[in-house]
């Protein structure tokens, strides 16, 4: 018999969407009202931290493909 998953029936998934963007949108909106206790001028900016974030991820998985792969990379007949 087979399993049934939650994610399984599409009604879920649009509710789950639904909940996580109207999340999102939420805390874009508190993020324009809240008062910033900032060290620095620019992380008074609004998005700021959603930018650097994303940059940061970014820069990782560059780093990890680019340069960690080719210290870390085997040939195939390592093993061997």
């Amino acid at each position: 018999m087979k399993e049934i998953n939650i994610f399984d029936k599409p009604r879920n998934v649009k509710i789950l969407l639904t909940l996580l963007f109207g999340g999102c949108l939420a805390l874009l909106i508190v993020n324009f009202f809240a008062p910033k206790h900032s060290h620095f001028p620019w992380e008074e900016w609004s998005g700021f931290y959603a930018a650097y974030g994303f940059v940061a991820c970014v820069t990782l998985v560059l780093a990890a493909k680019h340069i960690l792969r080719r210290i870390v990379k085997r040939s195939e007949d390592y093993y061997d």
